[in-house]
């Protein structure tokens, strides 16, 4: 996983470490992507194997890229919660290439404001570290709770930029997605 050749990504918030991935944070990561609540407006719970995948994936896009999906950890208790970051998108659209937002923290965590808290300084990252003009992020219609977050940032939304998620047959019931913007106004 993290090797001594490895750029070392950090992030401080008041109450979190956002770094690389450790190997010990696989096991926690592969509940956390099986747990129904966490993955509620996701297409599918993740398996171990689909977890394990998944944190390759993350970690070849920081080594191309230099910038990722940060492995998340309680300051007070040095517990990895989940990831937030920024990536590129996986998929075709009207509005790729561009740069989402993406975080998923474990349910317990959920309503204490570290969502916010990550994402606010993830984006002050990329506009002010990586430079990017736009940050973009994206869910499924129906989910309230990460349109808050985005709200919360201060993301703007389009009705009009409304889309059928390419990645999911488009009768599937979380196809129907919005797309959130925030743009560096540096």
């Amino acid at each position: 996983m993290t090797h001594a050749d490895q750029d070392i990504h950090q992030l401080r918030t008041s109450r979190l470490i956002l770094r690389n991935w450790r190997p010990t944070d696989i096991r926690p990561f592969a509940i956390l992507n099986s747990d129904p609540r966490v993955c509620e407006f996701l297409p599918n719970i993740l398996t171990y194997e689909e977890t394990v995948t998944s944190v390759t994936k993350i970690e070849s896009h920081f080594k191309e890229y230099g910038f990722g999906l940060f492995a998340v950890e309680l300051i007070s208790t040095k517990t990895f919660i989940g990831f937030v970051g920024l990536k590129y998108f996986s998929f075709d659209s009207h509005f790729t290439p561009s740069v989402e937002l993406a975080w998923r923290l474990s349910w317990k965590n959920w309503g204490h404001g570290l969502a916010t808290e990550a994402a606010q300084k993830v984006t002050q990252y990329g506009f002010e570290t990586l430079g990017l003009p736009e940050i973009l992020a994206i869910t499924a219609k129906r989910n309230q709770r990460s349109r808050r977050v985005m709200e919360k940032l201060g993301m703007f939304t389009n009705e009009d930029e409304n889309f059928l998620h390419p990645q999911l047959d488009h009768n599937h019931p979380l196809s129907e997605h919005v797309l959130y913007r925030f743009r560096n106004n540096k």
